[in-house]
């Protein structure tokens, strides 16, 4: 016995534009039927957040599926899975296609090679579902967007929740963000955290989605941007409080990464702040707002 609710839906030419759209959601459980062998054209991603069951690639290899666990069912590539018929199992699926699904593999939030990718909890994976579920009541005009938007945050919820990267990987990084505008290479950073270079740039591949040295230059560019907006310090001084002692190969880099030149970014974005910049995040149930006189 099992139950099962599903739409599907059709987006058009302009919505494709958008490069990730949503094909289809649905919400099942119980003893359901065996999948496949099949072979899609776009991307499923299987939530199963209770129970068990079994994945067989096309050579033949099981794999045990114990939830809470993600499928990955990519274009291409067949697959035949099913619950186990005595427990089934409690899903969520969702069909999207779309150039930026290759980015998002790139970055390694999907993986055509690991279908079976075990979380810590699927609890937010399935609150992003119920979204694009309730997006997809007859007539809702925001349809297609709506939902285009719910796969981005459910690929990012997903990378998120994944159980190998919690939580030694997120120290790493978070290490790494720390130490970021201190003259280290990258070797430096490894032998900071007794790994070897290699061991460091797996473990900031699969945390991160790109290389330490990206990683790192993207956090100093955040703050130099900062620093360029809302302070009058010069490009030098800019440079070494985000770790590089020659300006002019940070205004290379600058220029190279950005588009524009600190200069240029200056006067498009300067915004000096009397009594200076915050390096805290704003609280979001508490956001910085514009009070009136008196209602402090």
């Amino acid at each position: 016995m099992y139950h099962t609710w599903m739409r599907f839906f059709s987006p058009g030419p302009a919505h494709h534009k958008l490069g990730l759209v949503c094909l289809g959601v649905g919400l099942q459980y119980g003893a359901l039927p065996i999948v496949g062998p099949r072979t899609l054209d776009h991307h499923v991603a299987v939530v199963v957040s209770a129970g068990r069951g079994w994945f067989r690639t096309v050579d033949g290899r099981s794999t045990a599926v114990t939830a809470p666990a993600l499928l990955w069912l990519t274009p291409g590539v067949p697959h035949h899975y099913a619950p186990d018929p005595e427990t089934g199992w409690d899903e969520a699926f969702v069909d999207f296609t779309g150039p930026t699904a290759d980015t998002y593999t790139e970055l390694g939030y999907i993986e055509p090679a690991r279908p079976v990718v075990p979380l810590s909890d699927a609890g937010p994976a399935r609150t992003t579902v119920a979204r694009i579920a309730r997006a997809a009541r007859l007539g809702n005009p925001l349809l297609e967007v709506e939902t285009s938007a719910a796969v981005h945050e459910l690929l990012v919820t997903l990378r998120r929740a994944r159980a190998d990267t919690a939580p030694d990987g997120e120290q790493v990084l978070q290490a790494l963000a720390r130490d970021a505008f201190k003259p280290l290479s990258v070797a430096d950073h490894a032998a900071r955290h007794g790994m070897t270079p290699a061991e460091l740039r797996t473990a900031v591949r699969r945390g991160a989605g790109c290389s330490p040295k990206d990683y790192l230059l993207g956090i100093r560019l955040g703050r130099a941007k900062e620093l360029l907006a809302a302070t009058e310090l010069p490009v030098a001084a800019v440079a070494r409080r985000v770790g590089y002692d020659d300006p002019a190969y940070f205004s290379r880099l600058f220029t190279r990464r950005v588009g524009t030149a600190p200069v240029r970014f200056r006067e498009q974005q300067g915004r000096t702040v009397p009594g200076g910049w915050s390096n805290q995040v704003p609280d979001p149930d508490d956001p910085p707002m514009l009070h009136s006189p008196g209602t402090r």
